[in-house]
């Protein structure tokens, strides 16, 4: 049978359940596109891309919610927008844009009736419980992909398998495109390269001299980076303070800039830092520049807006606070953007000319996956706050993902090489969720809870105008359902579980009890694998030493068994013997 004959019977085979479940995950978002760069750059930056396909998908389901049941109903009770439109809006979310479905104070505190069958629509409860009941979907959706990534990734005892399954097991046969086989074999040989990396890494052997140097450099750095973090923060304060009096429109995006340039700026001088402390492994320094650093430095930026939005914002005379915020909220999200797409151009495009082209010690640049992850965390923690206040958010960040997806992945191709070090990072996607739940979900829970438990609305506009809090709403309706006797169980259900303290300390007991478990599970999976490698180091190490003795005695069994070939033996060396006696 020929090759091309053998190629035809193969694609002629009947289908299993499972690749016909791979032809399905062929027909997701970018699947090809994810193959090529893994391929090309390994996973550790295809983990980014990873990362970004999650959120775009999580804030496609974000938007359909809103729009369905906050901003359709108001659009048909809504009239039309009398205001101009001058195209500055694009950029501080102003003017025009007061008057839609986009912020807050649009939205109306009346109940929506339908004449035909005389049906009715309570904005105020659809407003709060269709937020609130999307963060609790977000909590679920989080935790589940955190165990799922979790359980993948450090319980599940498959990563331990070895390269030689690799090299010798893991082939598709069915695979009889020519590109699909040059990307397979691509992708196998990085996976490959990456599993290789970790088993050949060297441990440094230092004196007590340079332990305690060492030790001194991560001191000083330390210092350093909390010190800039203390001062970007304070600069923010302080514009932020004027920015609540500005009256121009364009002068509102110096706040947003100023954000902007700290954000882009900041992380390159850590990452100068991160060449004088000299780390020995690569995930090392990723895990220090993006887990402390400028983790720290974006969340506390963070923590001074929302101080600023909640204790300045709110408690001024302005009209509708609110849709300030929600402003704020848009020209931070906006100004990020932009810069993220000036940070691709300047920071790869035009660093790859300079390396090319004028200095060529420099070399082409690689993708910096702690800076492009932040930046993905960082406008999504904004997005989550603004839902409240603007609750077309996600339709923005679904936009820019897009935008950001296509500009990164060219940028990548052209401008960026693969890592000098390769490494396997099949770890960070759980570490990626894990910094999206905490601090940053985590952080967005407690700002909502200030907002809706301590803030009081505008008395002018949005669909709690009046109200002295925002859970008065859901408290009157609860009071309303009181008066009939077959909801019960819904009053029962605020009272005992919504409203009670010791119900969420119970709950916050459970998770922290099966976090321990999973966390003792991992231990144990630790230490069944650590003695099974062992116990096959040494069922191996017995087996060579019984075919080392099988050998031996059956070549002294050969030797015994021919006295004829001893003789000869004896005989050539007697005569050697006299040879070398007469020389």
């Amino acid at each position: 049978m020929s090759s091309r004959e053998r190629v035809k019977a193969i694609q002629k085979t009947p289908k299993t359940m499972k690749e016909k479940r791979e032809y399905l995950h062929l027909l997701q978002l970018w699947q090809k596109t994810l193959k090529v760069i893994g391929g090309k750059f390994g996973t550790s930056v295809l983990s980014y891309f990873v990362f970004l396909k999650w959120l775009l998908t999580f804030n496609i389901f974000s938007f359909l919610v809103n729009f369905s049941f906050i901003t359709i109903p108001q659009l048909i009770a809504s009239g039309p927008n009398n205001l101009s439109f001058n195209g500055l809006e694009l950029l501080t979310g102003a003017g025009y844009f007061k008057k839609t479905v986009l912020y807050y104070g649009f939205y109306t505190n009346f109940t929506i009736t339908k004449t035909e069958n005389n049906s009715s629509y309570d904005m105020q409860l659809a407003y709060i419980f269709t937020i609130g009941i999307y963060f609790i979907i977000c909590f679920f959706i989080l935790v589940y992909s955190m165990a799922k990534s979790f359980r993948k990734n450090f319980i599940n005892p498959q990563t331990y398998s070895g390269s030689a399954a690799k090299l010798l097991c893991i082939w598709d046969f069915n695979i009889t495109n020519e590109k699909a086989v040059k990307l397979k074999q691509s992708n196998l040989s990085t996976q490959i390269k990456e599993s290789l990396s970790e088993v050949t890494l060297e441990v440094l052997n230092l004196s007590p001299k340079q332990r305690i140097a060492r030790i001194a450099v991560h001191l000083l750095v330390w210092m350093a980076s909390l010190g800039i973090a203390a001062a970007c923060c304070a600069g923010v304060y302080f514009f932020s303070r004027n920015n609540l009096q500005l009256e121009n429109e364009a002068a509102t995006l110096v706040l947003p800039i100023v954000v902007s340039l700290l954000n882009l700026l900041i992380p390159f001088c850590f990452a100068l830092f991160g060449l004088i402390e000299k780390f020995q492994y690569p995930r090392h320094q990723l895990y220090l520049l993006l887990l402390c650093r400028n983790v720290f430095l974006k969340i506390a930026i963070i923590g001074i807006l929302c101080y600023y939005w909640l204790n300045d914002v709110a408690t001024s005379e302005k009209e509708c606070w609110e849709s300030l915020v929600g402003q704020d909220i848009y020209r931070l999200i906006v100004i990020d953007f932009i810069f993220c797409l000036l940070a691709s151009f300047f920071g790869e495009f035009v660093r790859r000319i300079i390396g090319t082209k004028c200095c060529k010690k420099l070399g082409v640049p690689e993708f910096d996956i702690a800076r492009n992850v932040l930046d993905l965390i960082y406008t999504q923690t904004l997005a989550w706050i603004g839902i409240f206040f603007a609750p077309l958010m996600p339709a923005m960040q679904i936009i820019s993902f897009f935008i950001i997806f296509y500009v990164k992945k060219v940028s990548l191709m052209r401008n960026c090489q693969p890592p000098r070090k390769v490494w396997r990072a099949s770890q960070m996607m759980t570490l990626f969720i894990f910094l999206l739940f905490f601090p940053s979900f985590t952080g967005v829970l407690s700002v909502m809870a200030v907002i809706i438990w301590r803030r009081t609305p505008s008395k002018q506009c949005g669909p709690f105008q009046g109200l002295t809090s925002i859970i008065d709403a859901v408290s009157g309706w609860i009071h309303i359902l009181d008066s009939y006797s077959s909801s019960k169980w819904v009053v029962w259900i605020y009272y005992n579980l919504i409203g009670s303290v010791h119900f969420f300390f119970i709950l916050t007991v459970i998770v922290l009890i099966i976090t321990y478990l999973y966390w003792q599970i991992i231990e144990g999976r630790r230490i069944m694998v650590r003695l099974l490698h062992e116990q096959i180091i040494n069922v191996s190490l017995f087996f060579r030493f019984v075919l080392f003795k099988k050998r031996q005695a059956a070549n002294m069994l050969a030797v015994s068994s021919c006295p004829l070939h001893m003789m000869l033996a004896h005989r050539e060396v007697s005569v050697l013997v006299q040879v070398r006696r007469g020389n």
